[in-house]
């Protein structure tokens, strides 16, 4: 593998999404929104009245993006093609997020047992004068959870820091009876479509 020509910032906390860019070679620097600020956090999830999930994720990724692209020319920083994604979890239209508490994930992880979902991420590549930006869906089926099942699953500490309360790569892989999609969109970046991203801002990967 050849190595990638410059790094790129990535706009993201998550330890999965740092992970996935380590596998195919590309190197980065974090470059984060702030979450305490005399104004509040720079970047808020919340969703807004009427918005459909494909939008919800689009726009989240858009706001990472541009913070993130304000951060390096306030900072002064060396000019660089930052990464912004997020992910979703959609059942029936309804969005999922991240749960609060054990009610909240037990309540989630019941909803999705015997049926199927969808993951939404979304993903974009921000340069000074451009954006690119694609979202990718998957969907995934679940096995019936029991009760008992549910409830010794949320008692780890797996399903709290993410959407719709599990994490595929993790334990709640023994719920997942299948996947037509990316198992690294689930993941929280669909690699083959930020591959195609990162090229056209400019970046080879091989």
């Amino acid at each position: 593998m050849k190595p990638i020509d410059q790094k790129i910032y990535l706009a993201s906390k998550s330890p999965r999404r740092r992970e996935l860019l380590r596998q195919i070679g590309v190197e980065f620097e974090l470059l984060l929104p702030r979450d305490r600020s005399p104004r509040g956090p720079e970047v808020t999830e919340i969703v807004q009245p009427g918005e459909v999930a494909a939008d919800y994720v689009t726009r989240v990724t858009q706001e990472k993006a541009e913070c993130a692209k304000q951060t390096m020319l306030w900072r002064k920083l060396p000019f660089r093609p930052i990464l912004a994604a997020d992910t979703t979890v959609v059942l029936n239209g309804n969005i999922l997020g991240k749960p609060a508490d054990m009610a909240e994930a037990c309540s989630m992880l019941k909803s999705l047992s015997g049926v199927t979902h969808q993951v939404l991420t979304s993903v974009a590549v921000q340069t000074i004068d451009d954006i690119w930006q694609i979202t990718q869906t998957s969907d995934v089926e679940f096995a019936t959870l029991s009760d008992k099942t549910i409830h010794a699953y949320c008692a780890t500490q797996e399903p709290y820091d993410k959407a719709g309360g599990y994490a595929v790569q993790g334990v709640g892989a023994l719920f997942i009876r299948g996947i037509l999609g990316s198992y690294s969109g689930i993941m929280g970046l669909p690699l083959f479509e930020t591959a195609q991203l990162l090229e056209q801002a400019g970046l080879r990967i091989l």
